[in-house]
């Protein structure tokens, strides 16, 4: 079977794997292999693009692109000498080929050298006729350093070479984000809209920028010159429901919400706005049914468990809510947010032995607010652990050294179990810090709070 080559190498790719089904060695020219490689590499598939090099280079030893894909081979197997001796000895043929330096500051760039990347990368500039790829690819560089000035300099240098370039566009607008420069931002895609009126891109990230700045007239005009640019742009639609909802305008809102579920397949997001909106407008139970649509499309989106669970507590449900916490704790049991629920909801039930247990999940999954301490400290003594009190406090005041509402629990729990001396010494400390609180000695500790000891130092 006789196999032309055409634009797109897909008769070379057919010829190539029918030829290693066969066992057949067939001919290929050089630019084939090259065609044949990329294909791989773009699919990921690397076992076939190494054999596909080791055939070029038996077949085209002396291949500069073909060598030059093999570099990067190594590269992505981090063996970067091996790649470093054929740059090298690529070099020496041909030390004006733009290919070399990029893959050059490639190495660097992956083993953490990013200003020596950059420096190959403005050699490169100068010998490579794509300076579009080598702006983005500098911007990068400085991403990875976190100098978002310069990162945002050289994506700006890019989109100006390719202002069809949307990846640099949204890369310059991260780094006006990062460095909270709103304003900037929107003056400088007003700029790109001069001459690009029609990018609903732009639109879309001008209407970002205003309702970041809450200046939500103007964000909502920005979302609407977005859809008009693009009548299918879901994500415009989902923004401008968005500052629908800021504005008061819920029904609004539900249209632009109910047309991404056409435009597209349904998003948890949207069932999740749909679901505020409508009980927003006391909708009830179609709130309800959009939240629970949000946790069926995705049960790890955690802020669709919350709004079913706030949702009951709002009916004063507390079982059915309590139902649903308990869910979200099956399907994510390493959520601490879902545990400090669960252990609010048990408190309020009074199943202390519950809400110790929440809180104490909570924190053991980096949970560490002074709020969840305390309150476990609280009810590990109605359920009259005073051991393990004084162990929770100890641990609270590792993150809140200086905290007289831990202090206080502290000197209670201590005088409570006899043991004076650091009773007295957390109570000084406590007192010290903030007298007024010591209504909460009198309030746990009543009994402790009318000793002596007690009444001595605060008197």
């Amino acid at each position: 079977m006789h196999f032309e080559l055409n634009n797109d190498g897909s008769m070379s790719i057919k010829k190539f794997e029918s030829m290693l089904k066969s066992n057949e060695v067939g001919f290929f020219d050089s630019e084939e292999f090259e065609q044949i490689i990329e294909h791989y590499l773009e699919e990921g598939k690397m076992t076939l693009a190494r054999k596909a090099i080791q055939l070029g280079l038996s077949q085209h030893p002396a291949s500069v692109e073909v060598r030059l894909l093999q570099a990067e081979v190594f590269v992505f197997d981090n063996d970067y000498e091996r790649a470093h001796e054929i740059l090298n000895d690529l070099y020496e043929l041909q030390p004006h080929n733009a290919e070399i330096y990029i893959q050059k500051a490639n190495i660097f760039s992956k083993t953490d050298e990013h200003l020596k990347a950059v420096d190959l990368l403005l050699q490169a500039l100068d010998l490579t006729p794509d300076q579009a790829d080598v702006y983005n690819l500098m911007g990068m560089e400085y991403l990875f350093i976190e100098d978002y000035q310069n990162a945002k300099a050289n994506f700006i240098k890019c989109l100006e070479l390719d202002d069809t370039d949307y990846s640099a566009l949204y890369n310059i607008i991260y780094c006006f984000d990062f460095l909270k420069e709103n304003k900037k931002a929107i003056d400088f895609l007003n700029h790109y809209l001069n001459t690009n009126p029609y990018s609903e891109v732009a639109w879309h990230q001008v209407g970002k920028q205003y309702f970041d700045l809450k200046i939500y007239d103007k964000a909502l005009a920005a979302f609407e010159f977005a859809i008009i640019s693009d009548e299918l742009f879901v994500g415009a639609y989902l923004e401008k429901g968005k500052v629908l909802e800021k504005l008061g305008k819920f029904n609004e809102a539900i249209e632009n919400y109910q047309i991404t579920l056409e435009l597209d397949d349904p998003t948890s997001f949207a069932y999740l706005r749909l679901g505020k909106c409508y009980e927003k407008l006391g909708a009830n139970d179609l709130a309800i049914k959009y939240y629970k649509n949000t946790v069926k499309e995705d049960p790890l989106l955690d802020k669709g468990w919350i709004a079913i669970v706030d949702f009951y507590l709002k009916q004063l449900n507390y079982q059915k809510a309590l139902s649903y916490i308990e869910k979200a704790t099956e399907i994510d049991s390493e959520n601490a947010l879902y545990w400090i629920k669960y252990a609010k909801l048990n408190k309020r039930l009074n199943f202390f032995e519950e809400a110790e247990n929440g809180y104490k999940n909570a924190i053991e999954l980096g949970n560490y607010e002074l709020e969840t301490w305390l309150q476990r400290s609280d009810i590990l003594l109605q359920l009259g652990e005073l051991e393990s009190v004084i162990t929770n406090l100890k641990e609270g005041m590792d993150f809140y050294p200086e905290n007289a509402e831990l202090e206080y629990r502290l000197a209670g729990a201590f005088l409570k179990t006899g043991d004076s001396i650091k009773g007295q010494f957390h109570l000084q400390n406590a007192f010290k810090n903030d007298p007024d609180f010591i209504i909460i000695l009198e309030e746990l500790y009543q009994d402790i709070f009318l000793s002596n000891d007690v009444q001595s130092i605060i008197s």
